[in-house]
C-alpha cells in the first residue's frame, strides 16, 4: 500500500494507523509521518502536533462530501 502513495511531504494519520512498520516504510518514501502514538506505547512518539490538530478539517471535508 505504501509503494503505491504519490510523492508527498508528509502523512496525516491517527493513532489507529500507528506502527513501527508503517512509519519506517513512509520515511524510507521520503514521507514524514504525523500520526500520534497509541497510548500503550512504552516510548513515546515525535509529531507535529500542531499539523495533527488541523487534520479535523480534512475530516470534515470527506463527511461532507
Amino acid at each position: 500500500m505504501v509503494s503505491s502513495l504519490p510523492s508527498a511531504d508528509w502523512l496525516l494519520g491517527d493513532r489507529g494507523y500507528d506502527a513501527d512498520w508503517s512509519r519506517d516504510a513512509l520515511i524510507k518514501k521520503g514521507i514524514k509521518p504525523c500520526i500520534p502514538g497509541r497510548k500503550l506505547r512504552d516510548k513515546p512518539i515525535k509529531y507535529d502536533k500542531r499539523t495533527y490538530k488541523r487534520r479535523n478539517r480534512i475530516e470534515i471535508m470527506f463527511g461532507r462530501l
